[in-house]
């Protein structure tokens, strides 16, 4: 089973990391559930993925998330804007 570190870019513009297995249900939990969905992209709603990388299994996607998370704000922007542009580049 593939894992996945993830972005949410939330309407506030600020961005959540997270890791998942299902990216769509994941992506569709934070934006629909109040139960399943974490609390600080509840009151920040809607919430779009922003990044996404696969990882071989749980610990390396915590490790990454744990990684992405210690980046500053301008970091992560770069990294979000480096996939957004290469996602659209491919199509």
């Amino acid at each position: 089973m593939m894992w996945y570190v993830y972005f949410l870019r939330c309407a506030d513009n600020s961005l959540y990391a997270g890791i998942t297995t299902s990216l769509e249900r994941r992506l569709d939990e934070h934006n629909k559930c109040n139960k399943k969905a974490a609390k600080y992209t509840r009151v920040r709603r809607p919430v779009t993925l922003a990044y996404s990388e696969p990882q071989l299994n749980r610990q390396q996607a915590s490790r990454r998330e744990y990684q992405l998370k210690q980046l500053s704000k301008h970091n992560k922007e770069q990294l979000v804007n480096t996939y957004t542009s290469t996602s659209t580049a491919e199509k």
